[in-house]
């Protein structure tokens, strides 16, 4: 059984669960802000549930999470990901940095 790392908690998935669910579900959230309540629910559309994976193997990203993760505010070279789009197969250590889609990645605190 993977666990998640996220925000000082460690919670227990099934292998194939979405990290976006997953998260909400232990009372976590992958949104800043008003993202909380503003998103798309899961769909891949919006970004705002972009979260860098520190630790752990994850699969390719799908060709809607890339479609998204072009567009502005993010970019496709900051090594985001949708946590919505991202189905947990190993043990992860997840971070969520600032700003309302969590696109400012400050390359120090890697």
């Amino acid at each position: 059984m993977p666990t998640v790392e996220y925000e000082g908690e460690t919670i227990e998935a099934d292998i194939g669960d979405n990290l976006r669910q997953t998260l909400l579900d232990a009372g976590l959230t992958p949104h800043n802000g008003a993202a909380q309540y503003t998103n798309c629910h899961g769909n891949g559309i919006c970004g705002t549930c972009a979260v860098e994976i520190v630790r752990g193997d994850v699969s390719d990203p799908s060709d809607k999470e890339r479609r998204r993760l072009k567009l502005p505010p993010h970019s496709p070279d900051s090594g985001l990901r949708l946590s919505c789009q991202l189905p947990i197969e190993d043990d992860l250590v997840v971070r969520k940095h600032a700003g309302f889609w969590g696109q400012k990645v400050d390359r120090d605190d890697r």
